[in-house]
């Protein structure tokens, strides 16, 4: 069963909007018509399917469409034209979405004077939660979040990895089934990134997640699944086994002791008369050589290198990186 569905889903602004005429998408309850030509479209009918209790990266470059798309799925923006549901809910019915989901924004906005005790308590409030079971949800959050020692002190004096810490908590207030996150970890440093992504990781299992970032370590480290969006179109989308076993670029990574660079890098350049070499990249004292043909290269790589007398510290076939294949389908100059 899909936690996110999305069919043709648009979303164009800085346009006057007119009636639908012959299209096949529905337009989502509540929301504008297509617009004039001449609007900048965000987000350009996008097919989606989340697997329920995946936790999934949402990737693009810059201006993609990421959270123009998590705007909409939850409730934050209207959509031009399309369908959606989430949790099993169409979109438009948007008081039974909200109560199933968890949104964190990029910029999580808090009131500074409140505790995190006295915010959580207002947030279950505003899911209508009894008080005692208020009390036991905002105890178990802390604690789940590290905050339980700080619960209450004044949320103005919190650092940045302490403020999304309790964005998360916030958004798990109602046991949402869908956990919706944007750029979650981005400015944090090492270890607050860690300390979230921990806590995201912990939460398989227990709802879906859909996080949207651009630090594609993060998503190698703790999504299953991966999808890319550019332009505001679904490039791709598959588990990250799958993705990194279908677009594996064959790639042997080799380096010479110092003082070799010269005479390294003119044999690497060599290796391109070889028809099953693809590519060569030399930097100083390394080299990366692609190649079409791993059985041709392993019987041949060592070999070539010691005829010609190369001293090599290092030789090994490279584990496809999810950077890799991101710069494959959308192209080197539009990174993430």
């Amino acid at each position: 069963m899909a936690a996110i569905r999305t069919e043709g889903l648009v979303k164009v602004y800085g346009s006057a909007s007119r009636p639908v005429e012959g299209s096949a998408s529905r337009p989502v309850e509540g929301s504008a018509s297509r617009p004039e030509e001449g609007g900048v479209r965000a987000v350009d009918g996008l097919d989606l399917s989340v697997a329920e209790g995946a936790i999934f990266g949402f990737l693009g470059p810059n201006g993609a469409g990421k959270t123009t798309t998590l705007r909409m799925l939850t409730g934050v923006a209207r959509p031009t034209s399309g369908t959606a549901q989430v949790a099993g809910v169409d979109l438009g019915d948007s008081g039974k979405v909200r109560a199933r989901i968890g949104y964190l924004p990029e910029e999580p906005a808090f009131y500074p004077w409140m505790s995190p005790l006295e915010y959580l308590d207002h947030v279950g409030r505003l899911f209508g939660l009894p008080a005692a079971q208020r009390k036991a949800r905002t105890q178990s959050l802390l604690e789940q979040v590290g905050l339980a020692e700080v619960g209450k002190r004044r949320i103005r004096g919190f650092s940045k990895g302490m403020r999304q810490r309790l964005g998360l908590a916030q958004a798990l207030v109602n046991r949402p089934a869908v956990l919706f996150l944007d750029e979650p970890v981005s400015a944090l440093d090492p270890g607050g990134r860690k300390e979230v992504l921990d806590l995201i990781e912990s939460l398989r299992g227990q709802c879906t997640v859909m996080m949207s970032t651009h630090i594609l370590a993060d998503v190698e480290r703790v999504c299953d699944t991966i999808g890319i969006i550019d332009h505001g179109r679904l490039v791709i989308e598959a588990n990250q086994a799958e993705l990194l076993a279908r677009y594996t670029i064959p790639v042997f990574a080799l380096e010479c002791e110092a003082g070799s660079e010269a005479p390294f890098g003119a044999w690497a350049e060599s290796l391109r008369r070889f028809n099953w070499v693809t590519a060569v990249s030399v930097s100083g004292a390394s080299a990366r050589v692609t190649v079409m043909d791993v059985a041709a290269a392993r019987a041949t790589l060592l070999g070539e290198a010691a005829v010609s007398g190369l001293p090599l510290r290092r030789y090994e076939v490279v584990t496809p990186a999810l950077e890799d294949i991101f710069l494959q389908l959308v192209g080197a100059g539009r990174r993430p």
